[in-house]
């Protein structure tokens, strides 16, 4: 396996685990379906006020809590819901006797089984590094206390192997995903030749982003509620209007506390909005008012974060079958400098006025055409048929259902 892309992932012995999550219900509830997208189920969780302890991360008496726990129920990892040090890993792992893994970790390692193509599991080895290289004079240091440490001792030539391997690998992935960016730049060029205009689909992890694209374009791409399911682009054409073509593409979600190495990790991919004509910033409508404000922020910021224009913008709230109709205005009332659009990806309530809407925003000339043709094309190209899979044999749906 190339060495670029394999990493060591947790082997604990068994998939109950102690969450260790903040008291905040939005926290605690995105922290679960995290702790899910990995492959775990919940044996415990805990919760406190603050998780930046110096020693632990977590409070001495949780530290003491976790161990008590992890005796009698029998488990062997525990998972913190925020970022720790490798000092602070360290130092909860040796006291409660679990392997312990941070936040960050987590989604890495949600990461590593969702990615499918060679890209994507680049972008996610970028991140990795990214994550390990801080840690590394750190991690190293604490394992070989009692070595001579300085000019040529043990302890020094350690760390400074460990870093330089890890810097050598960043270089060399950093190299390969550049040369990923080149062949998306020919997908650039074959569309700039065939001029159609490029839709993109945002948004936080499992507003439903797959589901409108497997709608618009009668594709079959896995549909998931749990978090973190696209990490890859795809691209395909439909006709929003009679005779009036868009290319829509499926691009990875956001999420809470992305850390910015992460999303920079996934540029490449999430590139791709800065190039669209017109963004479709998903929400889904069926949560409360307050985790729609918060999911809703999170994904401006985000957006803010690669230089979106606001303009190129609207705001679609999905799953209306499943949502409040009495809180119509509430949700309008979240988004108001953003114009927006109500729809059900599922049952299809609303397509047809989405259609009418892009349509109109990408092609505002009098048309004459009626009706709608709902299905989609491949569209030949000197580079031939324009069908993304951007696999070059990838922030932040960071999921799409």
């Amino acid at each position: 396996m190339d060495e670029t892309l394999s990493r060591k992932k947790p082997t604990p012995i068994g998939k109950h685990v102690i969450l260790v999550t903040y008291r905040d219900e939005f926290i605690k509830k995105e922290a679960l379906g995290l702790v899910e997208a990995a492959g775990y189920s919940i044996a415990s969780v805990l919760d406190q006020k603050r998780l930046n302890h110096q020693q632990y991360g977590v409070g001495a008496g949780k530290a003491e809590e976790i161990k008590s726990i992890a005796e009698e129920l029998g488990t062997h990892l525990v998972v913190v819901d925020d970022r720790l040090s490798s000092s602070q890993a360290h130092n909860l792992a040796k006291f409660t006797h679990q392997e312990v893994i941070d936040r960050e970790r987590l989604i890495l390692d949600i990461f590593n089984s969702r990615a499918t193509t060679t890209e994507a599991k680049l972008q996610v080895r970028l991140a990795e590094l990214k994550y390990e290289i801080p840690r590394a004079r750190e991690a190293v240091q604490i394992s070989l206390k009692g070595e001579q440490s300085g000019f040529m001792g043990m302890g020094e030539y350690a760390v400074d192997i460990k870093f330089r391997a890890l810097k050598k690998q960043m270089t060399l992935v950093t190299k390969k995903l550049e040369e990923a960016k080149k062949r998306r730049d020919l997908f650039r060029v074959s569309r700039a030749r065939i001029n159609l205009p490029l839709v993109s689909l945002a948004g936080y992890t499992s507003s439903g982003k797959t589901t409108l694209f497997n709608r618009l374009t009668f594709e079959t791409k896995e549909e998931s509620p749990k978090l973190f399911t696209t990490l890859t682009t795809t691209t395909r054409s439909f006709e929003p209007s009679n005779r009036k073509k868009v290319l829509l593409s499926d691009t990875v979600g956001f999420i809470s506390r992305l850390p910015t190495y992460m999303i920079e990790a996934f540029k490449s991919t999430l590139e791709e909005l800065t190039f669209a004509d017109l963004i479709l910033l998903m929400l889904d409508a069926s949560e409360s008012i307050v985790n729609m404000e918060i999911k809703y922020s999170s994904c401006r910021e985000t957006l803010d974060q690669l230089h979106i224009n606001p303009t190129k913008i609207l705001l679609v709230m999905n799953k209306l079958d499943l949502a409040s109709r009495e809180d119509k205005e509430k949700r309008t009332g979240l988004v108001g400098d953003l114009p927006n659009i109500g729809i059900s990806a599922k049952t299809g309530e609303g397509l047809r006025k989405l259609k009418v809407r892009i349509a109109e925003t990408l092609y505002p000339e009098p048309s004459g055409a009626k009706g709608f043709a709902g299905e989609a094309h491949e569209i030949e190209t000197f580079a031939g048929p324009l069908v993304e899979h951007i696999d070059t044999s990838p922030a932040i749906d960071l999921g799409s259902s």
